[in-house]
């Protein structure tokens, strides 16, 4: 067990690493220029050429991709001579970068031609001052300083040579000057918690994402704590009862439920349940964070779609699966022995017809949190799925990615799980 624990955790880092790879292929170089996406295709090349450079879009692809796993704050440290900290905004409780000189958290702000010291006091207030700068001198001629700006960023200013940058903002585009020359937006990289910052909202993608898989975990665990006994339950009794109404009656309503699409399902709840009998909110608005728990009926929808759709699938493989053992040679030689029937069927049968639906169920974790993105949508439920798709919708890379990976990682850890599972069942089946 011990060896197939190891094997296991190789083969997931090596899985995880290619995966990772080909995501990041996929998204940041396969799919074009991002900000074409972002800005729209009214956008001119100068505004997007100052976007693309804000973002970090013009550095290789391998260094990107390195940023984005292992973080850049060493790279930022080797430009600016400093080390670069994270510091808990008290007002938001997001993390903000710094430099750390000589123990004071210190930014750079531009305005006027100046630049300008951001000293930042034990209170979290930062006040800025006037003081000497050390420029670098450049073989250009051009003198220029790397520093730590106020929106995450490490960035080289030009002495004299602002650059006129392009800034996204609510009201759109806005032309600025005495903007830097060079961008490095600062992260700690996936492995380290810190994805990025989510172009779509403009803050961390770790703190955007939390309470959207929160969501989900809730609404998949109701839905799997619900369905999946319901569903073993039923496969068991049609299976030992094959052929009989009742058998018929399970698989036909079980078919019927796999074969209606989730969006088909959904409407139909919400015009039922919640807009002519008005038992239950038709769509799930959130009027606060913790709105499942003030009004747990917001799940009742969400759940009973999802509930409809795996309750079928899983039905009808535990039934087949237990006709299949209810068939095998050495069930009905314990039935013809004289064994009570209820023995049989729960201390010999149900076990064995377990060991494939188990399987299943594990892949289907999967799906209940990472592919509910059709059941989320119709329903305006603020969970993993629908963020994945708002944010493939903006163009909101970094989000994607890391509810991408997230994702991976689930589908990997229920797959270890499941063949654990399996050795359970089956005495037969041992990892050396």
């Amino acid at each position: 067990m011990a060896r197939f624990v190891f094997r296991s955790i190789v083969s997931t880092v090596i899985t995880m690493l290619l995966v990772s790879i080909l995501l990041f292929w996929l998204l940041e170089v396969g799919s074009g220029d991002i900000t074409i996406k972002i800005l729209g295709v009214f956008s001119t090349p100068e505004q997007r050429a100052s976007y693309r450079s804000q973002l970090g879009l013009d550095a290789p692809s391998y260094l990107r991709y390195s940023d984005w796993l292992v973080g850049n704050d060493w790279r930022a440290k080797n430009k600016i001579g400093f080390d670069v900290v994270t510091i808990v905004n008290q007002a938001t409780g997001e993390q903000e970068w710094w430099a750390d000189v000589d123990g004071v958290l210190t930014r750079w702000n531009m305005e006027d031609g100046k630049l300008l010291t951001l000293r930042r006091g034990a209170d979290g207030s930062a006040s800025s001052h006037i003081v000497s700068i050390d420029w670098q001198s450049n073989e250009d001629g051009s003198e220029s300083f790397w520093g730590v700006d106020t929106k995450g960023n490490a960035v080289m200013w030009v002495r004299g040579g602002g650059a006129e940058v392009w800034a996204l903002t609510k009201a759109g585009l806005r032309k600025q000057g005495d903007g830097p020359q060079e961008y490095i937006p600062l992260r700690k990289g996936l492995l380290r918690g810190d994805p990025g910052k989510s172009l779509q909202y403009g803050r961390p993608v770790a703190v955007t994402l939390a309470p959207r898989v929160r969501n989900t975990l809730v609404l998949a665990g109701v839905a799997f704590i619900i369905v999946m006994p319901l569903a073993l339950l039923l496969g068991i009794y049609a299976g030992i009862n094959e052929g009989k109404p009742s058998d018929r009656f399970v698989s036909i309503s079980s078919l019927g439920a796999t074969a209606t699409p989730e969006f088909v399902t959904g409407i139909f709840l919400i015009l039922v349940f919640g807009i002519w009998l008005k038992w239950v909110p038709a769509v799930a608005i959130f009027d606060s964070p913790n709105a499942i728990f003030e009004n747990p009926l917001l799940l009742v929808l969400p759940v009973l779609t999802l509930t409809a759709i795996e309750l079928g699938y899983i039905t009808r493989m535990t039934r087949a699966s237990m006709v299949e053992v209810m068939d095998s040679a050495y069930i009905r030689t314990a039935i013809l022995k004289g064994m009570p029937y209820s023995r049989v069927v729960m201390r010999h049968a149900v076990r064995n017809a377990l060991m494939a639906p188990i399987t299943i169920i594990m892949l289907h974790v999967n799906w209940l949190i990472g592919g509910v993105v059709v059941v989320e949508a119709i329903f305006g439920y603020p969970g993993l799925g629908k963020y994945i798709y708002d944010a493939a919708i903006f163009g909101d890379v970094n989000a994607v990615e890391a509810a991408a990976m997230l994702t991976v990682t689930i589908a990997v850890a229920t797959r270890i799980l499941g063949d654990l599972a399996y050795t359970f069942l089956n005495p037969r089946i041992r990892y050396g």
